[in-house]
């Protein structure tokens, strides 16, 4: 493949996640700064080889000893699969935003959240189109296309539902280490189900279905849980207490 291609296809990765960023960055009425939003994009993509160590992991376990909990073709490895991606979508914002200065009122967490997901998606599609390319263009495309409504906005909406359980540390700062475990299990769940559905497409149309309606849910709690937290947010947002800052870290 030649350098040019291989440009437009890492291109092409990258468009879906670009698009779903500026839509959901509109949506924030204190913009963030963009070196930060950037930053944290860019750490989504670094920090997701770790998922698929952990993943890789999970596969070795299953060749060891035979438990059915890490088969990759069980519903349950798409289950540890899921958190992992999420814990680690998590830990680029805590690597990057947790500390900066611009990270000062509740709705960053799930603006923070949302571009961790999206960088982490755009390296996921990126490898998806130089895996599907030599299928063809059209074959390459199509996919493209799916993972651009389906795969791009999963990343998004789960890390920003994780983020309103983050958000809602401002409110409960000595639970604030319950809203992380919380958070991840919650976006754990939604990042399961939509695989699982998808999972059973190959045999089943309705999956497809049920993917989208799983979509559309997650986009109305989204778009409801953004609102409720800037409705919440005070105009001179306090900083989390030292102590909440620990513990959200050390989660």
């Amino acid at each position: 493949m030649s350098p040019l291609n291989a440009g437009l296809l890492v291109a092409l990765g990258l468009i879906p996640s670009f698009v779903w960023m500026s839509f959901f960055y509109k949506r924030d009425c204190h913009p963030e700064p963009k070196y930060l939003i950037t930053k944290t994009f860019l750490m989504g993509i670094i920090i997701s080889p770790f998922a698929v160590l952990f993943q890789l992991g999970f596969t070795h376990i299953n060749q060891w000893i035979s438990v059915d909990y890490f088969n990759p073709s069980s519903s349950m490895f798409f289950l540890w699969a899921s958190f992992v991606e999420e814990l680690v979508k998590f830990y680029a914002v805590r690597i990057i935003a947790f500390k900066d200065p611009a990270f000062d009122e509740p709705m960053d967490a799930i603006i923070y959240m949302m571009m961790a997901g999206l960088g982490f998606a755009a390296i996921e599609n990126i490898l998806v189109l130089f895996r599907t390319i030599p299928d063809g263009l059209n074959s390459a495309m199509t996919v493209w296309g799916l993972r651009f409504v389906g795969a791009t906005l999963l990343h998004a909406l789960s890390s920003g539902l994780f983020g309103y359980f983050l958000a809602l540390s401002w409110f409960s700062r000595k639970h604030a280490k319950k809203f992380v475990f919380l958070g991840l299990g919650v976006a754990t769940l939604f990042h399961f189900a939509f695989n699982a559905f998808l999972a059973s497409s190959m045999n089943q149309s309705h999956g497809l279905v049920w993917a989208t309606g799983l979509l559309v849910v997650m986009s109305f709690l989204v778009y409801i849980l953004f609102d409720k937290i800037r409705d919440r947010s005070p105009k001179n947002t306090i900083r989390l207490s030292p102590a909440a800052e620990k513990e959200i870290s050390t989660a």
